[in-house]
């Protein structure tokens, strides 16, 4: 497979690069991101690009891909409605509509989240956002399009959140994180099961379009 990838510098972006470039089935991963991820591999290229809500620069470089996994986020801590929608619904949209229309066979695998608010009318305004993201995505003529819905996620194999306030629970629960993946298999999942999950629903799909973190662990 030939993939693309965005948010390779974030927690989940890292946990699901590793895994791509262990899988043997990848043939190439093209990372696009403002900054370098700090790998080197034989099956990696990097792609700087800094506007997000426009890729007429390199598109170009955009076509002959199978699947991509856009794992491009943010928080909404510390920020207002306005920028977590620019971010979440402007630049997710902005690059899978450019792939939409260069790679109609392609698979596209969007890391959402837990709670999720498909009806767009909910009290939360993550949420909603998320579910107006998910919903015009899935109108999208790719092949097929997948919503990641992941709880919380137990980093692995080094992959450090780009969020101080993240990384300090991670560090604080690290003792408890393996014990809650057990046994909390629909609300737990790890950085390692994402991408491995990924990558089987991009070769083999799945039932339904939005997988929560029970069916991601079931991948």
């Amino acid at each position: 497979m030939k993939l693309l990838l965005f948010g390779a510098t974030g927690m989940v972006g890292q946990g699901v690069l590793c895994e791509c470039l262990l899988d043997p089935d990848v043939e190439s991963v093209v990372s696009i991101g403002r900054g370098t991820t700090g790998q080197q591999h034989p099956k990696l290229r990097e792609l700087l690009h800094n506007d997000f809500l426009d890729f007429s620069a390199i598109e170009d470089q955009l076509s002959g891909f199978d699947a991509c996994f856009f794992c491009l986020g943010v928080s909404s801590v510390g920020i207002t409605e306005e920028q977590y929608q620019r971010v979440t619904y402007g630049f997710t949209l902005a690059a899978a509509r450019v792939l939409a229309r260069l790679n109609p066979n392609m698979t596209f695998i969007y890391v959402s989240g837990m709670g999720t608010d498909s009806s767009e009318h909910g009290r939360s305004s993550w949420a909603r956002v998320k579910g107006k993201t998910e919903n015009e995505l899935l109108r999208l003529p790719f092949r097929a399009a997948y919503m990641f819905r992941p709880g919380v996620i137990v980093p692995l194999h080094g992959v450090k959140s780009k969020t101080k306030l993240y990384n300090l629970f991670y560090v604080l629960l690290a003792p408890l994180l393996p014990l809650l993946n057990g046994r909390f298999p629909n609300y737990v999942t790890t950085t390692e099961q994402v991408g491995r999950a990924m990558l089987k629903v991009a070769r083999q799909g799945w039932p339904k379009p939005v997988l929560e973190t029970a069916d991601i662990n079931k991948v």
